[in-house]
């Protein structure tokens, strides 16, 4: 009877309930048991909010298009959670894509997709907030959408449908799904989610009137991006010949930066998962952005400038953290976390007062040098598992070409150190078919392997050493300097792969690489354009779950684009020229065009960048010198 009272009181305020809430309340009570991992769906967790949903205020629902183990490890959707719920005239429930036997299951009984917390249905939320984190989970979106029973197209929702919001990376481009989404936020959310309430609680006050009318006015709202309000036109050829902004929509959306991260909400009191979650442990974010400048890697770009939170605060952070979860593993995280200008002091403090609860201080994200590796061996004091390096490439010519400057001696020098320190099993990430890479690139790969396996230990063989070399081939993605490059062909992409397997069959050593196809799919999907909508609609009603190689299907893909008239080598294989405009050219991640395309310029030259953040500005177009500029935790920029 408690139970049910509770359950009531999540749903009621002047909120109708409807055979739909019942249906799901039901399901509980006599099928959830056939399922496995039930714990997935009781939304149950310690911390939990817990919070009713609402007839006056905004009801939201956060959503991460995978299954449950990867989204409750995902640190953008916490800090939101936390930050919506703090409101008192808001809430913020959550949902992830249910297993497949879940999913066969509810679509068998009729039950819609639900709320873990309220088990309300989904399609009762004023807000529905996806984040698009990966090109592979864009077909599951559509698949929430549907099991949810909300309209896939925005332009067939009316006023008793939500609002279906996007952000995260993928926001970045995300015009193959930009018709299923009423509106994208680009960049931070802390601050651009209040705005959004606010302007929902007035439009539900209004009884949700005029919805063309209420996107346009969520579209003057600094960096909100409505699909609805943009016209893409294309040439013959295929290419697009220019995207129209309508009705006084910005040109371009800017995305939103928090200056300073010290001021917003942190998770101070992060659910504790039911079922394990892929990083089990406390995540400290220590600060963001990173002006490396890894041509290859989009994070580098759009997440950019450099904020460091101040040291004291990170102290308290995670203290508090670890009181509230009784997590025995506090990880460091940012996208270099050695390169945070207190991170000595940091770590220190923090695994010195946490050795004394076995909680163990992790560095999860390391540059290749020793100093990281000799950093994470003193905040490594309660446990040794694996350490990660990731050297990218193994040819000093191609290192210079993705503006990654570390040397074989770096490396080796790294590998020796972690063995002096008592690792035994190491992890290097590498990638194929980088821009001009040639057939001995690969082989060096084989060649850098082979020396560490034979001088790992100071110019020693290291006894007892296990190395696992983890390939993946390189996709372009926007807003980057290579995003104007082909990639690699299937068939070019298996002879880079048959190269490896002959020459990494050393003792010691495994490796392993992505599906090939997976990440053909995801090239088309990073550079793809609005043609590609009824695409990932038509592959999402074969199946979803494609970032799971036991569900991945190239043959549905690929039907799927070509009774459209469309060519996947075409998206994925073709040098752009200079000019080309992309599908994303209209969407800002604050780093000019002119500067990524002289970093490309760079690459072929083999020319270095440094990083701006030790020497001078490079003019990237990040930073104003006002509101948005880098901000370091001993208060330099």
């Amino acid at each position: 009877m408690r139970r049910e009272k509770d359950e009531m009181t999540l749903i009621e305020d002047g909120m109708e309930t409807g055979n739909d809430v019942e249906l799901v309340r039901s399901f509980f009570k006599r099928d959830i048991a056939q399922v496995s991992k039930p714990g997935r769906y009781l939304g149950i967790e310690v911390n939990a909010r817990r919070r009713p949903l609402t007839a006056r205020g905004c009801n939201c629902v956060l959503v991460y298009p995978d299954v449950y183990e990867i989204g409750m490890s995902h640190l953008g959707l916490a800090i939101l959670y936390e930050e919506i719920n703090e409101r008192e005239d808001c809430m913020a429930d959550r949902a992830y894509l249910p297993w497949v036997d879940m999913q066969e299951l509810m679509q068998r009984k009729g039950i819609p997709l639900f709320g873990l917390e309220s088990r309300v249905p989904l399609n009762r939320f004023d807000v529905v907030g996806i984040t698009l984190q990966h090109e592979l989970t864009l077909a599951n979106v559509l698949r929430i959408l549907s099991l949810a029973g909300i309209p896939l197209r925005a332009a067939d929702r009316g006023s008793r449908d939500p609002l279906v919001v996007g952000g995260g990376p993928g926001a970045y481009n995300p015009e193959p799904v930009a018709e299923f989404f009423d509106l994208l936020v680009l960049g931070e959310g802390e601050e651009v989610v209040h705005e959004l309430l606010d302007a929902v609680r007035e439009w539900k006050d209004m009884e949700k009137g005029d919805r063309p009318g209420f996107l346009r006015r969520c579209a003057s709202i600094p960096s909100v991006y409505v699909p609805s309000l943009y016209r893409v036109h294309y040439r013959p050829d295929g290419t697009i010949s220019g995207i129209e902004p309508l009705e006084g929509a910005p040109m371009p959306v800017r995305k939103r930066v928090v200056s300073d991260l010290d001021r917003v909400t942190r998770p101070r009191r992060p659910l504790v998962p039911l079922v394990e979650s892929v990083h089990d442990r406390c995540s400290l974010e220590i600060f963001r952005g990173c002006t490396r400048g890894c041509r290859f890697c989009q994070a580098g770009m759009v997440y950019r400038p450099v904020r460091e939170r101040s040291e004291d605060v990170l102290y308290a952070w995670g203290r508090e953290m670890i009181s509230a979860t009784g997590c025995d593993e506090l990880s460091l995280s940012s996208l270099s976390s050695a390169d945070y200008s207190r991170i000595i002091s940091l770590a220190e403090r923090l695994s010195r007062d946490l050795e004394r609860e076995r909680v163990a201080v992790s560095l999860p994200s390391l540059r290749t040098d020793s100093f990281s590796v000799e950093l994470a061996s003193k905040v490594g004091r309660i446990r040794k598992t694996g350490l990660t390096l990731a050297p990218e490439a193994a040819s000093p010519r191609l290192r210079s070409v993705i503006n990654k400057e570390v040397t074989d001696e770096d490396l080796l020098e790294a590998v020796s150190a972690a063995y002096r320190e008592g690792w035994r099993k190491m992890k290097l990430y590498f990638m194929v078919g980088l821009p001009g890479e040639e057939e001995e690139d690969v082989e060096a790969i084989c060649s850098l392997v082979r020396r560490i396996m034979r001088e790992g230990d100071s110019g020693r063989p290291p006894r007892g050493l296990r190395l696992s070399v983890s390939v993946s081939t390189f996709v372009p993605k926007p807003h980057t300097p290579f995003q104007w490059v082909g990639q690699l062909s299937l068939p070019e992409t298996a002879r880079r792969h048959f190269i490896l397997k002959e020459g990494l069959r050393i003792r010691g050593v495994t490796w392993k690489w992505h599906t090939r196809e997976m990440s053909y799919l995801e090239g088309i999907l990073a550079r793809g354009d609005r043609r590609l909508g009824p695409v990932v609609e038509a592959a999402a009603r074969e199946g979803c779950l494609d970032n799971w190689s036991e569900f991945f299907s190239w043959e549905r893909w690929r039907r799927a684009m070509e009774e459209r008239g469309l060519d996947p080598t075409w998206y994925v294989e073709r040098e752009r020229g200079e000019e080309e405009v992309f599908p994303w050219d209209h969407l800002s991640a604050g780093v000019d065009r002119s500067f990524l395309w002289e970093e490309y310029q760079k690459a072929q030259r083999g020319e270095a960048t440094e990083d701006c953040r030790y020497g001078d500005c490079l003019g990237c177009g990040v930073c104003d010198g006002k509101e948005v500029s880098g901000r370091l935790a001993g208060g330099g920029s």
